[in-house]
């Protein structure tokens, strides 16, 4: 019969193949699982974390304990799930002492008398007069919008006589910002403040000007912006020069659009960095999110042709910067004479979010949630106590014990990190990996321990951009980081960005169009303006200003101070 043996050498080492392919297969199918399983685990890392930015309360937001003290929410710095009666909301508490009604006084003021009617003010049975004794009071305020359109007109005068002097006169022209703009500089700083500092987009503040009785071309407009841009650009340099000099910067920064064609780039993708210093918030637009930008920012030689960093900073110059872990911060640090102070809010996000994604890591998060949270409570404790006290040495013995707990800790589950579950060992790597630039606090403990100040400077461009989307061109960018640097840094001073813009605007018309220069420019920097424009450009007007509704402060126990900036997060 005809055909193989089966049972012969050639059969045995037919299925001596077979089984080694198939193991082989067997092989490649698991790791393709394992593989699969772990984008699975991936994905489902970032749909939690998408879900709780979305749909969730934030995990930074401060909870008020319970009566009886602390509770374990509170502790763990979370929000309380339940709402229950603990659970304190806003506004004025019943049965708690108020500031009154707010006294508007300054405002200008118009009477209108209701009297009434002279021939009602006798008794309808005898005819007896009424007598005034007193009357009642009340308030309104109202709010009116008024376009005013003014004319200019200058009378001009001949000579009639033959004397040797000027044959016409006539008064100077009109002080303009913009040469021939049909403008005055208040419009245009109010235009500036309704964009940059309350984010309204120009066709919105297109609408609201026609609701009042002013059709504007959005063309018109834009050509104001570009025109705009130039006379602000001295003023922002000057305060992008103090903020680059500065010894410590927090640093952060997020995606904006430019719709314009620029050579080289194939996206409308750029960034909007921002660098807040002591006195200083300064932001850039730029087309990049590499490195170039902070060298640019901080005046760091690069080599022209390598494009190599120096080995050291030029000078002697040391500077701290606070911020998350992306990797040009990390490339910055390595150069002597950068110290990177990283951010605990973002080691602590990663935490919080394994444990989202992962609910059988729940224990295990809050445990670290918890350590993270006593190191909040000790450096609070210690900001708020005056170097030397006792309560400021207590609270700095609190802040080092807590730095070594976590220490400890880290080091102890990291020697058994192949026994742990993947997400908890991928975030104690990064805990592991970024630990220096995070023990460093312990030689600052007077800055943050986070860098929610920056990611709190980014919020006005980032409600821009849900408003408008970006930038229409390049000059628009510029324009755009130049009015955030001025107006943010003139509010971190205690002036009314809309007065501000204003004066300095009424400078740039004295200056027949242009920017100020010299003595009148470096008069509108806003750390060394003098008493009299700062009561001038104060940023609430009143001679005895109401304070304000006090707000009860969170628990420290709660962890860091709320993000304010709902945006992505380099990993």
């Amino acid at each position: 019969m005809g055909g193989s043996d089966l049972g012969g050498g050639g059969g045995v080492e037919f299925w001596r193949a077979e089984a080694q392919r198939l193991a082989a297969d067997n092989v490649a199918l698991r790791a393709r699982v394992e593989e699969l399983e772990g984008q699975v685990d991936a994905l489902a890392e970032k749909v939690s974390v998408l879900a709780r930015m979305a749909f969730g309360t934030s995990s930074e937001k401060g909870v008020r304990p319970a009566r009886g003290g602390a509770g374990a929410t509170g502790a763990a710095g979370g929000d309380d799930p339940g709402g229950g009666p603990d659970k304190r909301g806003r506004g004025q508490r019943r049965g708690g002492r108020g500031h009154g009604r707010r006294d508007y006084s300054h405002l200008p003021t118009r009477e209108e008398i209701h009297d009434v009617p002279e021939a009602e003010r006798v008794c309808p049975r005898c005819g007896a007069p009424y007598a005034r004794f007193g009357q009642e009071r009340c308030e309104q305020i109202d709010w009116q919008v008024r376009l005013t359109r003014i004319v200019h007109r200058r009378p001009s005068y001949r000579r009639t006589c033959r004397c040797p002097v000027r044959g016409v006169l006539v008064a100077p022209p009109v002080l303009k910002a913009i040469g021939k703009g049909r403008f005055t500089t208040g419009f245009l700083a109010r235009l500036l403040c309704e964009k940059f500092v309350l984010g309204r987009p120009a066709h919105r503040i297109i609408a609201a000007l026609a609701h009042d009785g002013l059709d504007v071309a959005e063309g018109t407009l834009a050509g104001v912006f570009a025109a705009c841009a130039d006379l602000l650009a001295p003023l922002a340099a000057l305060i992008t020069e103090r903020n680059s000099a500065a010894a410590h910067l927090h640093i952060d920064e997020t995606s904006w659009r430019v719709y314009a064609a620029v050579e080289g780039k194939d996206s409308h993708r750029w960034w909007c960095w921002v660098f807040v210093g002591p006195d200083t918030t300064v932001f850039r637009i730029a087309s990049s999110r590499s490195l170039k930008v902070l060298t640019d920012q901080l005046g760091i030689p690069v080599d022209p042709d390598t494009g190599a960093l120096p080995d050291v900073l030029p000078g002697g110059r040391q500077v701290l910067l606070s911020s998350d872990f992306y990797t040009v911060y990390q490339a910055l640090g390595r150069l002597d004479g950068v110290d990177n102070l990283w951010c605990w809010s973002h080691i602590r996000r990663y935490f919080i979010r394994a444990g989202d994604a992962h609910p059988e890591l729940a224990t295990w998060t809050a445990g670290w949630v918890e350590r993270i949270a006593e190191l909040y409570v000790a450096h609070t404790a210690m900001s708020a106590a005056e170097p030397g006290d006792l309560a400021h040495t207590w609270a700095a013995a609190q802040f080092s014990a807590a730095l070594n707990t976590i220490d400890a800790e880290r080091t102890a589950q990291m020697a058994h990190a192949d026994l742990l579950h993947p997400a908890a060992a991928k975030v104690l790597a990064t805990l592991d990996r970024e630990w220096d630039g995070l023990a460093r606090h312990r030689e600052y403990p007077e800055l943050a321990l986070d860098n929610n100040t920056s990611e709190r400077a980014l919020r006005g461009p980032v409600v821009g951009r849900k408003n408008y989307y970006g930038s229409g061109s390049v000059i628009s960018a510029q324009l755009a980081g130049r009015a955030w640097t001025i107006t943010a840094t003139a509010e971190r001073a205690g002036l009314n960005p809309l007065a501000y813009l204003h004066a300095y605007l009424d400078e740039c018309a004295r200056a027949e169009g242009s920017a100020p220069t010299g003595a009148a420019l470096t008069r509108f920097l806003p750390w060394a303006v003098s008493t009299q424009d700062r009561t001038a450009w104060a940023a609430d007007p009143r001679p005895n200003p109401t304070p304000p509704n006090p707000i009860p402060s969170a628990d420290p126990r709660a962890g860091p101070a709320p993000e304010t900036r709902p945006t992505e997060t380099a990993a």
